[in-house]
């Protein structure tokens, strides 16, 4: 399909009048305006925080700092003391620091809800939030609240107001340092037991790893992902990565560490890389081999994958107890020997009722998360690479094979998808591609066209015009696959199954007479009202805009989705997008 004609079926579906004028009023503009109230709330705060986003000259200096880690970790020295503390006050935090390219937040959170299901007060530190900022910091699995968060974001950012040097070419940090120095300040203050804490983005050179002393580290999948930040194959992003390693300071021993099974590339510069800074790491058996002679362990995220994270989130549970002296810390069950030139194994033990009322009572929303609603199945995971997409269909999958099929009437699979960055939407696509969608959508991150009252879902960092564009191109991508899967390769063998490897086919689903039909919606909201037809009990808009079934795609689409017995909507390609669909979906998160 080309371009002209992708863009005329995006204005035609989308758009009400005067739509492309208010597009092109902000050409070369962001795609949300900066309003300054005179009162400091909540959201003054969070928009005078998303001012940190587009800071130039911090943009500037971390271009310049890209290949000089030490000096990235010098400037947040630096920002810590501005702002109040020194680097020896993050010693009397007990932190646990966790990395990796897919499932470090379900780590944290598994990990997070096990210690706190033994009594302690816990602080949790994520990247990126869902509905609210607040979500980022937590005290007991809970986001702190809104006046905690609005307390703590001023009396930070007047203090690196008041302390700013005229010399310096940043005189704030950027947005992710901010959080990160606010969320030290809540848990020193908060006094918490021990702080999980995740890796930004970065590897080596991330802000977090200005943590000197955490009581253990860990690392979840690795995978391609921020090539741009980390380098562009497995080996150099497993190098950024083993930066979380530390030696502790006074001539200990190197602080313990976790990984899950990784590629033997990946894994073998992680295990000399820690070898050369003697801290010691282990590698986690799964999650079967602690299971064995028990019962199966209940998990309170579902997917396959999820498996392999609660069975890191045990050891560095475990890792703690240990270390404080906890009795209840789990039996060992076996020790297995470590073979030449590979890394030494992590115990297998017996999990403690506590560690598995913590396993079975996670919750991490966004991640193969299931909301059903009447004749609506909502399923939403954020997966953003390929390999957590492809653990995103077979999750997929999974969940379409218990659901209860209807007694008669048609079924209809939609899956509305976004995804930001660098990452190749085209091969995201390609792997969703086997689900068999009746209808795929695309929208940005945008839950409304226009919004002054939505600072948590502000991003500076791209204009209207780039995340329209950007959409387009995903359905250009998903037409050139589609006729692709129509037009099979006639030399391929007979009977060949067509668009992936048969692990991720579905049961045979009969499409409807329209074939993968794509659109292309304004906003998340728009998306929604067309996708639910009115029959989402709780999602309820006001009617929709003029132009919404102006395209004979989406008139008849709405036909078939107001007559079928059950819809099933998977929610991928990024968490932010996610993050905007649950705001509609479940109000009470922004409460």
């Amino acid at each position: 399909m080309s371009r002209a004609r992708c863009h005329a079926l995006f204005l035609a579906a989308v758009s009400p009048r005067g739509a492309t004028t208010r597009v092109a009023a902000r050409r070369g503009l962001s795609a949300w305006p900066v309003l300054q109230e005179p009162d400091m709330e909540y959201q003054d705060a969070v928009r005078t925080l998303n001012t940190l986003q587009t800071n130039a000259n911090y943009l500037e200096m971390v271009k310049r700092e890209r290949g000089d880690p030490q000096t990235q970790l010098e400037t947040m020295k630096l920002y810590l003391a501005r702002s109040g503390l020194q680097v020896e006050d993050l010693d009397q935090l007990n932190i646990i620091h966790i990395t990796g390219t897919k499932g470090k937040g379900s780590t944290c959170a598994f990990t997070e809800r096990i210690l706190r299901s033994y009594g302690l007060k816990t602080g949790f530190f994520s990247s990126p939030h869902l509905v609210q900022v607040r979500e980022r910091i937590r005290i007991n699995g809970q986001p702190i609240s809104s006046e905690l968060f609005t307390k703590h974001f001023w009396r930070l950012y007047h203090r690196l107001e008041e302390t700013k040097d005229d010399s310096s070419c940043v005189s704030m940090p950027g947005y992710f340092r901010f959080l990160t120095l606010m969320a030290f300040h809540v848990f020193l203050q908060e006094k918490v037991d021990l702080a999980v804490v995740e890796v930004g983005i970065g590897g080596a050179y991330d802000c977090t790893n200005i943590i000197r002393k955490p009581v253990v580290c860990g690392i979840t999948s690795l995978g391609i992902d921020h090539t741009g930040l980390l380098g562009d194959t497995m080996e150099k992003i497993a190098w950024q990565k083993g930066g979380i390693f530390k030696v502790t300071w006074g001539g200990e021993s190197g602080v313990p560490a976790f990984t899950v099974l990784q590629p033997d590339e990946p894994l073998a510069v992680l295990r000399d890389r820690a070898q050369q800074i003697s801290c010691p790491l282990y590698l986690c058996p799964p999650l079967q081999a602690l299971e064995e002679g028990g019962p199966p362990l209940t998990l309170g995220l579902e997917g396959e994958h999820q498996r392999s994270n609660a069975a890191l989130a045990l050891q560095l549970a475990r890792c703690w107890l240990q270390q404080k002296s906890y009795q209840d810390a789990g039996e060992l069950k076996a020790s297995r020997p470590s073979l030449p030139g590979q890394l030494p194994p992590a115990p297998v033990f017996q999990p403690t009722p506590h560690m598995q009322q913590g396993l079975r009572h996670t919750e991490w929303p966004g991640r193969t998360q299931l909301l059903r609603r009447g004749p609506l199945t909502w399923y939403l995971d954020g997966a953003h690479t390929t390999s957590s997409m492809q653990a995103c269909v077979r999750w997929f999958r999974q969940a379409l094979h218990r659901c209860e099929r209807p007694d008669s009437g048609s079924e209809v699979r939609v899956l509305l998808f976004n995804s930001t960055g660098d990452r190749d939407s085209a091969a995201l696509l390609k792997v969703l591609q086997p689900c068999q969608f009746d209808y795929a959508i695309f929208c940005p991150n945008l839950v409304e066209m226009a919004s002054t009252d939505n600072a948590d879902q502000q991003n500076f960092t791209v204009t209207l015009d780039q995340v329209l564009l950007r959409c387009l191109t995903h359905q250009q991508h998903w037409s050139r696959l589609h006729e692709k899967q129509a037009s099979p390769d006639p030399w391929s063998t007979p009977g060949q199954e067509q668009g992936g490897p048969a692990s991720l086919l579905l049961a045979p689903h009969p499409p409807h007479t329209h074939g993968a039909s794509s659109l292309v919606f304004s906003c998340i909201s728009h998306a929604l009202q067309w996708i639910t037809q009115g029959r989402d009990p709780v999602f309820q808009p006001p009617n929709p805009p003029r132009g919404l079934l102006a395209h004979p795609v989406a008139y008849s689409g709405a036909m078939v989705l107001q007559e079928a017995a059950a819809v099933h909507v998977l929610v991928t390609g990024s968490l932010h997008l996610v993050g905007g669909v649950l705001k509609l979906l479940e109000p009470s998160l922004s409460q």
